[in-house]
């Protein structure tokens, strides 16, 4: 059974927070946690309330009611304690690369020896050579949003906070900024970031909290999100297609198989064997390798798109569109 992370000692603590813009509720009586130590995702499509949550979260704006604690106190309280990435572009565009970050690092707490080693050693690390000098408005989105990265890390914090970080990356910057991600949070550090890329959450993040119009769906570790909606899905890939009448008889004898379905899959045409919720797959599996000459069988995989679809259907919602940046009309830069 999926339980919310407890309040104690956690870094981030909401407590029946909401949030109205005029008739808009963006944000409804949201409560949740979030362990120090854990990469956390805020999960859901564009306007579900990540932002608005995030916002309250570094008292930039405040709830209507509810409260926000960040280290037992307020954001503005621990500000040299976090390090913040907003979605809109915070740079001073007429400074140059070098002189912002050492700006950014000052304001910081850092010496501006100190500030400019690190951002040197930073746009090095981040593959930004020779742009130091460059002024902030010559950079393409790509740069600027590495840029904004590094001032969001420069004082080394212990808290990170990371809205839609992935903006305007091409694929190959977008695995770099992941890197550094594992990196800072093997180091020890709180991060959360938001985004409306499940499968950028899938890979990183070792807790998820799913939002879908102000209310949160869903707060679990990935590893009970795996074990509370584990799909029973047998994926069966045949070594001929004339085995598949084969296949639909004998999963129509088993008792706890309710349904058999051909999808289109990566290699051709997939079977999907639908296991009832009291049925174990693992006889389905045994029974359909020992009997029928298969290319491959496994049990699918949960997709944190899977919970988040069953989850908005289970409460009688339709499923807005989870966005992909390479097709959301965003403008995507490399460099």
């Amino acid at each position: 059974m999926i339980r919310p992370a407890a309040s104690d000692g956690a870094a981030i603590v909401l407590e029946k927070v909401d949030k109205r813009f005029g008739a808009t509720h963006a944000v409804k009586a949201m409560s949740l946690a979030v362990p120090r130590g854990s990469l956390c995702g805020f999960l859901g499509p564009n306007g579900a309330g990540k932002s608005t949550s995030i916002r309250m979260i570094m008292s930039i704006i405040y709830p209507d009611s509810g409260q926000v604690r960040v280290f037992g106190g307020s954001a503005l309280g621990n500000k040299d304690r976090i390090g913040y990435l907003p979605e809109e572009r915070g740079l001073y565009r007429t400074m140059r690369v070098l002189e912002f970050l050492t700006y950014m690092g000052k304001l910081k707490g850092l010496t501006p020896a100190a500030a400019a080693k690190r951002a040197n050693d930073w746009l090095a690390r981040i593959e930004l050579p020779n742009v130091a000098k460059k002024r902030c408005q010559e950079l393409s989105k790509g740069m600027q949003q590495k840029v904004q990265f590094i001032a969001a890390v420069l004082h080394d914090p212990e808290l990170l906070i990371l809205d839609e970080p992935f903006s305007g990356l091409d694929p190959v910057n977008a695995r770099l900024l992941m890197r550094l991600i594992e990196e800072l949070h093997g180091d020890g550090r709180t991060i959360i970031f938001s985004t409306h890329q499940m499968h950028t959450a899938e890979r990183l993040c070792d807790r998820v909290v799913l939002i879908n119009r102000g209310e949160k769906l869903l707060d679990a570790t990935l590893d009970e999100v795996r074990a509370e909606f584990d799909p029973r899905t047998v994926v069966v890939e045949l070594l001929s297609g004339a085995e598949a009448p084969r296949l639909e008889s004998l999963a129509a004898t088993m008792p706890h198989v309710a349904l058999t379905e051909r999808v289109d899959g990566k290699n051709g045409d997939e079977w999907h064997v639908h296991v009832a919720r009291d049925g174990d797959p693992q006889p389905v599996i045994a029974a359909i390798a020992g009997a029928l000459p298969v290319r491959s069988i496994a049990l699918k995989q949960v997709s944190l798109e899977d919970v988040f679809v069953e989850l908005v259907t289970a409460g009688g919602g339709t499923v807005p569109p989870l966005s992909d940046p390479t097709t959301s009309g965003q403008e995507v830069n490399r460099g």
